[in-house]
């Protein structure tokens, strides 16, 4: 059982959090356990994920921190990727003015497929390239990156899909920014502290390679919950959750296999993969609900399913290839077999 849980992770993860979000909403009996609950929860997912950060970050080695041409070719396939879809918008104005219903919704699509795209790469993505063999370091030397140009993207593009918002570049660029510092750079610093001057629990965070992936599991399954939350409670009909959820996961196979692509030109699919498609799901539901619609979070509450059934299964091919070698290592030869002592 505990190999099982070890092995699937984030899909048991996103299964633990949807049940328990349904069972607190429709059993009655439940209501003040869930009142007393929500609280908790809404602290706990901040500290998680800050945790996960925090054990990440101290294994960085911030000598090594420097830029690579990988980490400007995604960008540049982002950016790219950003601009069609905008150009697309700007081609059709009732598409943009959302006059009939029919295009109200392909508005309300595109916002949902653009805040999958648009957003930074997650703060967690350097847990799971590391778990998959990939360079630590480079990762979260593209998270900050990735953060930074996206602070700059989205109050230049957003405006021109919600004229009437009324905030200004600069307010936009901050507010983001000091949303990601927060999350990103205090972790980063902790981190740098514990590595240099604190070794006896920098040696124990190394001698636990998984701390920051089972807190990641702990974060990723109270946001499954709130992910169920926001698509039950939805204004928008079944249909368009549907295609909204058919898209977003076409959306996240696409940025993967742009990714990988990238990488193998640069020798680094696993970073390049990584970097493309998992994104920071918790600032694009931010950003979706500040600037955009409620309606347009939810391609991102269904893009943190989907990037995370992906990362199971290459983890889980991971897994498969590492048995296969130690196997191959472990089989003699004919040689072998047949040399006498």
């Amino acid at each position: 059982m505990l190999r099982f849980l070890k092995n699937w992770t984030l899909p048991v993860a996103i299964a633990v959090g949807a049940f328990f979000y349904f069972l607190f909403a429709y059993v009655p009996e439940l209501d003040s356990a869930a009142t007393v609950l929500s609280p908790l929860f809404d602290t706990l997912l901040p500290l998680t994920i800050f945790l996960t950060l925090f054990v990440t970050f101290s294994k960085v080695d911030f000598h090594l921190m420097r830029l690579h041409r990988w980490q400007a070719a995604v960008l540049a396939a982002q950016l790219l990727l950003v601009a069609a879809l905008v150009a697309a918008a700007l081609y059709f104005p009732d598409f943009l003015s959302g006059r009939t219903s029919s295009a109200s919704d392909l508005k309300l699509i595109l916002e949902a497929i653009l805040i999958c795209i648009i957003a930074p790469c997650a703060s967690a993505s350097p847990v799971v390239t590391a778990k998959l063999g990939g360079d630590l370091t480079q990762m979260t030397t593209f998270v900050l990156l990735s953060s930074l140009v996206t602070s700059l993207l989205i109050p230049a593009v957003f405006p021109v899909l919600e004229p009437g918002h009324g905030t200004t570049f600069l307010s936009a660029f901050l507010t983001i920014l000091q949303r990601l510092v927060m999350v990103l750079l205090l972790p980063l610093l902790l981190g740098a502290i514990v590595r240099h001057w604190v070794k006896p629990l920098y040696r124990w965070f190394v001698r636990t390679p998984d701390l920051g992936f089972y807190c990641w599991g702990v974060s990723l399954a109270i946001t499954s919950g709130i992910t169920m939350k926001n698509i039950v409670h939805s204004e928008a009909g079944f249909t368009l959750l549907a295609v909204i959820a058919a898209l977003t996961l076409c959306t996240s196979v696409v940025q993967f296999l742009i990714g990988r692509h990238i990488g193998h030109v640069y020798g680094e699919h696993i970073c390049t993969g990584q970097a493309m498609f998992q994104k920071n799901t918790g600032l694009a539901i931010w950003i979706a609900y500040t600037y955009l619609t409620p309606v347009a979070s939810i391609g991102a509450g269904c893009y943190v399913l989907w990037q995370n059934i992906i990362n199971s299964y290459e983890l889980w091919q991971h897994r498969r290839s590492a048995a296969s070698t130690a196997g191959t290592a472990a089989t003699p030869t004919a040689s072998q077999r047949n040399r006498r002592p």
